[in-house]
């Protein structure tokens, strides 16, 4: 239980997230039983969804930026939770057909670590406030 270790690996699984990258990297973040409660009802659980959500979400090409951030630790547990601007490239979201576009919400993670290892994951995002920059809701 290394609070700044946790925090590191948070970081670099963070790095991922947001910009693409050596997908195998989740190898060593997360435990090979991985349960990532963020992902969509239809993808495969565990690495193989998460490497299958993060390659879908072409990063690389579609990347998001926190515009603030706050990171918390305790033991092996870690938080962050701010504003992300993220570009979306069109199509559906929860059943709504959004548009392109630029849209910033506030998002929370929470990770459970197990030995350095990322164990669960948990995504709280403010997809409504998303759909409704994008044109796809109205107020």
């Amino acid at each position: 239980m290394d609070v700044a270790r946790n925090k590191a690996v948070v970081a670099q699984f963070d790095e991922l997230g947001n910009h693409g990258g050596d997908l195998s990297l989740l190898d060593e973040l997360c435990t090979p039983d991985l349960v990532n409660h963020a992902l969509a009802p239809g993808r495969p659980q565990g690495l193989a969804g998460t490497r299958e959500f993060l390659s879908a979400a072409r990063r690389d090409t579609h990347g998001g930026r926190w515009r603030s951030s706050i990171v918390v630790a305790e033991g092996d547990l870690v938080v962050q939770f701010g504003s992300r601007e993220l570009t979306w490239p069109g199509g559906s979201l929860m059943g709504f057909d959004a548009p392109p576009g630029t849209a910033t919400r506030d998002v929370a993670f929470a990770y459970r670590l197990v030995d350095g290892r990322i164990a669960e994951r948990w995504a709280i995002r403010d997809d409504l406030s998303m759909l409704v920059q994008l044109g796809a809701l109205r107020r």
